[in-house]
């Protein structure tokens, strides 16, 4: 019984990812989510589902996951380049690189992570009636 309980929440927390990863509502799967490439919509539009949680410093969370994406896209893009280049690596290419790199992928990874970090959250604090908008 606990054995089905544990798997139902893992499948659960990995179906809530996937959806997150295609920028859909991680709870129902419902779109679109975004307005626009930085923002969110308030409520997801099928199952309503407040996309803050109704919280005021709900994003904080998003934002170490838009960290940890950032950073560890750029480490492995620089390991990357690292490897197919030994034992001359193009250093300046590397700097100048790594900076456009750390601004443009923040903004890149910016819904993705916060819909990952709903649906992270939505893992140890199911959705409960208070987390849902009125209909329109």
């Amino acid at each position: 019984m606990k054995d089905a309980s544990l798997r139902a929440r893992a499948v659960a927390a990995l179906r809530g990812l996937a959806r997150a990863l295609l920028l859909a509502c991680p709870l129902c799967g419902g779109r679109p989510v975004t307005e626009r490439w930085v923002r969110v919509r308030p409520a997801c539009p099928r199952c309503r589902l407040r996309l803050d949680r109704g919280e005021p410093d709900y994003w904080i969370g998003a934002l170490l996951f838009n960290l940890i994406a950032a950073e560890t896209l750029f480490a492995a893009g620089v390991l990357a380049v690292l490897l197919l280049t030994w034992p001359t690596p193009p250093w300046s290419a590397l700097y100048w690189g790594s900076i456009v790199g750390m601004i443009v992928l923040p903004i890149v990874t910016y819904p993705i992570t916060k819909l990952c970090w709903l649906a992270f959250d939505l893992v140890f604090r199911p959705s409960h009636p208070g987390d849902f908008a009125p209909a329109p």
